[in-house]
């Protein structure tokens, strides 16, 4: 019970520390657009922001599957007094093979992604290149750090990420260094300097002699343990992680697209319509973040038990209490749509857009039941049941895009809205119901 509560502790901490250093995160991102948007013309600037968009979808779907496996195998490891180190070349091997499978695919399609993406720009191709592959490493480290509970170094590091991509704007802006290809450099050097902060950490359990390691471990699970870690092992968690990743740019980016391709030439304003209002639904996940990172090696230790029997209850009670803020914050969400939500979006976003108080009401649900899935896919996760959680996603995710090619709603943006909460109603419903049969 002590080491359940000393646990529950450090999820707190760790959530609570990730926020801080997330949230410094995205404000210091914001302040890098906002000085690239003043130093530079506006096609020069929306280049800048398309390579941001094509970056970071990859990287997500690509690397954040090796961050969550090293982060529930360190987690799962430690708990039952494992020592070694196969684990984490078991994971930089499929860490190097999704980097070179990239860049393979970016190779091939270098002729569409440099004219048709960036208007011909060779600088910015091979910046993207260079920014995907530096995230390799950094994606690496964060499951490291968050494997190992170094929530404070996490949160060191992708805010020292973020402060060295906004000086490479400020240069711009003060004149040390001019136009688009040094604001853009930021992206591809910035996860290379932050790994400053782990390179320590890293170096020390490295190189640590075994018999420390023993001695600092608890001892041996009495319950029987997972598969030995292989590559086979690794790579199956990996991919169905990465199917999840898939499945989760689905939701939040097909709505708009699928709206700016068949609806003619009002397509793009309405497609930028629906962008704005699922934002309600994208916004919270930056800071969701923080809790997705640390509630995984938290669950995963309550699984395994510290070596004693499972604690399930304190693992059921972790997901219980995420669950219930989350509930907490979507009502408080719907409940500021549904009195002043049209009023509001029109201040933040202006333009000539008509919001629906009852839609914003929609997508604000839909907001609390998918951070709700997120969570239970979390200690799904933390249990080994990776494959069957993806199972789910995918077919969820396929419903939303049928749903939206044959969609009986006259209105395209509402027809997304009514999607959105339905597959984030469908996803939560199908996850709990694996959730509690374990």
């Amino acid at each position: 019970m002590a080491k359940a509560a000393s646990a529950g502790r450090g999820y707190g901490r760790g959530a609570a520390i990730l926020s801080v250093g997330i949230g410094a995160t995205g404000l210091v991102t914001f302040a890098y657009f906002s000085l690239a948007s003043h130093a530079l013309p506006a096609d020069e600037y929306g280049g800048i922001a398309l390579l941001w968009s094509a970056v970071f979808i990859t990287v997500s779907v690509l690397y954040r599957p090796v961050e969550q496996l090293l982060s529930r195998t360190i987690a799962d490891r430690d708990a039952r007094g494992i020592t070694g180190s196969e684990h984490l070349r078991v994971a930089a091997t499929i860490q190097l093979g999704l980097g070179l499978l990239f860049v393979v695919v970016a190779l091939a399609l270098r002729g569409p992604i440099e004219d048709d993406l960036f208007d011909g720009s060779a600088a910015l191709y091979w910046i993207l290149i260079a920014a995907v592959l530096a995230y390799a490493a950094s994606y690496f480290a964060r499951g490291f750090l968050a494997g190992h509970r170094r929530f404070t170094l996490y949160g060191g590091l992708v805010l020292l990420e973020s402060v060295s991509r906004f000086l490479f704007a400020l240069a711009v802006t003060v004149g040390i260094a001019e136009g688009q290809t040094a604001v853009a450099l930021g992206m591809a050097a910035a996860p290379l300097i932050s790994l400053v902060v782990v390179v320590p950490a890293l170096t020390r359990h490295l190189t640590r002699p075994a018999s420390a390691r023993e001695a600092a471990a608890p001892g041996p699970d009495e319950t029987p343990g997972e598969p030995e870690f292989t590559l086979a092992h690794g790579t199956g968690f990996a991919f169905a992680v990465l199917a999840i990743m898939l499945a989760e740019q689905t939701f939040l980016n097909a709505g708009p697209l699928l709206v700016r391709a068949t609806e003619g030439e009002q397509g793009a304003a309405l497609a930028g319509f629906a962008f704005n209002v699922l934002l309600l639904a994208r916004a919270p996940l930056v800071l969701f973040q923080a809790i997705q990172t640390s509630i995984l090696p938290h669950l995963t230790r309550l699984w395994v038990g510290d070596g004693e029997r499972a604690a399930v209850d304190p693992f059921r009670r972790s997901v219980n209490l995420t669950l219930a803020a989350i509930g907490v914050f979507a009502g408080a969400v719907a409940l500021t749509m549904a009195v002043a939500g049209p009023a509001l979006m029109g201040v933040v976003f202006g333009g000539d857009f008509d919001y629906d108080r009852g839609g914003l009401v929609l997508v604000s649900l839909a907001m609390g039941l998918y951070l709700s899935a997120a969570t239970i896919n979390q200690a799904l996760l933390a249990q080994g049941r990776a494959r069957q959680a993806a199972a789910c996603w995918v077919s969820c995710a396929v419903g939303f895009v049928i749903f939206l090619l044959v969609s009986p709603v006259d209105d395209p943006v509402l027809s997304v809205e009514v999607a959105l909460l339905g597959a984030a109603a469908g996803l939560c419903t199908f996850l709990y119901t694996l959730y509690r049969r374990a």
